[in-house]
C-alpha cells in the first residue's frame, strides 16, 4: 500500500459523501482517494449504505437505459412525451427497411408508368401503401412492439391515431415525391390521394370487428376488385380516378372516419384480453 503523509480530514470525507465538498478541496480529495486505500475505507464508513445502494441502482438504470435516436430526440424536443416518442420511433413501418422498400417500389412503378405512358398502375398502387403501412403499425400479430404499446399509458385508440398519423405522413410524403416524377399528367397524378384516405379509414374502421389482418386485407382486396371491374368496363380513365370516383372516395373517407370515432373504445378490447393488461398502465389514461 502506498505510504502517504497526508489524508483527507473526516469533515471533508463527510462533505464529500454528501456532495457538499467544493473545489479546491474536492480536487485534492479526488486525487488522493484514487491512491489511498485507507481514505477509501474511511469514506466507505462515513457513507450511508442505503443511499449508496440507491445511487448504484440509479447508475445501473442509467447505463442500461436505451439511448434515444435522432428522430426520438427531435420529437421530445418538439414537446412530445417520452413514452409517445418511443412508441412512434418503434413503429415498424417507420424503419429504414420498410421505407426503403416502399421507395424502391414507387421508383419501379414510376419507371413503368413512363414506359407504358399511363399512370394507371401508379394510381392503383399508391393508395394501398398507406393502408399496408397502417396495418403493420398496430396489432398483436404484425407489430413486434405491441406488448410495449399495450402497457403504455395510452388508450388503444389514441395510440392508433398517433401511429396512423405518423405512418400516413411518411407514406403520403413518399407518394407525393413519386407524384412529382410524373409532371406530364398534371392533377391526374394526384388522383390517388382521396382513395388512399378512403382505404386507410375503411381498414381502420373495420379493424375492431375483423381484426388487424383481415380488415386491411379485405379492404385492399375490394380496391383491387373495383379496379379490375372498372378496367373491364372502360379502357379510358378508370372510374375511381374520375370526378365522380373522387367524390365517392371523399364520402367513403368521411363515413369511415365517423365509424372509426364511434367504435374507438373497441380498440382496447384486444389489450383487455392479454395477461398483462391488468398491470398499471395497461389500457391507461
Amino acid at each position: 500500500m502506498r505510504d502517504t503523509t497526508w489524508h483527507v480530514p473526516e469533515d471533508d470525507l463527510r462533505a464529500y459523501v454528501q456532495g457538499e465538498l467544493v473545489p479546491p478541496r474536492l480536487w485534492s480529495a479526488d486525487t488522493h482517494l484514487a491512491a489511498c486505500e485507507r481514505c477509501r475505507a474511511a469514506l466507505a464508513e462515513a457513507g450511508d449504505p442505503v443511499a449508496l445502494d440507491a445511487a448504484w441502482e440509479r447508475l445501473d438504470a442509467e447505463l442500461d437505459a436505451p439511448r434515444p435516436g435522432m428522430f426520438e430526440s427531435l420529437l421530445v424536443r418538439a414537446g412530445v412525451a417520452d413514452h409517445t416518442a418511443r412508441l412512434l420511433t418503434a413503429t415498424p413501418v417507420l424503419r429504414r427497411s420498410w421505407l426503403g422498400a416502399v421507395a424502391f417500389l414507387l421508383v419501379m412503378t414510376v419507371g413503368i408508368v413512363h414506359t407504358v405512358d399511363s399512370p394507371a398502375l401508379f394510381l392503383a398502387l399508391a393508395p394501398l401503401l398507406p393502408l399496408a403501412g397502417v396495418a403493420l403499425s398496430y396489432g398483436p400479430v404484425l407489430d413486434p412492439t405491441y406488448e410495449m404499446a399495450v402497457v403504455a399509458p395510452l388508450h388503444g385508440f389514441r395510440l392508433l391515431l398517433i401511429r396512423t398519423l405518423a405512418v400516413l405522413a411518411a407514406g403520403l410524403l413518399l407518394n407525393g415525391l413519386a407524384t412529382l416524377a410524373l409532371p406530364g399528367y398534371g392533377l391526374r397524378a394526384l388522383a390517388w390521394l382521396l382513395p388512399a384516405l378512403a382505404l386507410t379509414g375503411t381498414g381502420l374502421a373495420l379493424t375492431p370487428r375483423l381484426g388487424t389482418v383481415l380488415a386491411p386485407a379485405l379492404t385492399g382486396g375490394a380496391w383491387i376488385a373495383l379496379l379490375l371491374v372498372a378496367q373491364a368496363r372502360s379502357h379510358e380513365t378508370l372510374a375511381p380516378f374520375t370526378m365522380a370516383g373522387q367524390g365517392a372516395a371523399a364520402v367513403v373517407a368521411a363515413l369511415a372516419a365517423g365509424l372509426l370515432y364511434r367504435t374507438r373504445d373497441r380498440f382496447d378490447s384486444v389489450a383487455a384480453r392479454l395477461p398483462f393488461a391488468h398491470l398499471p398502465g395497461g389500457g391507461a389514461v
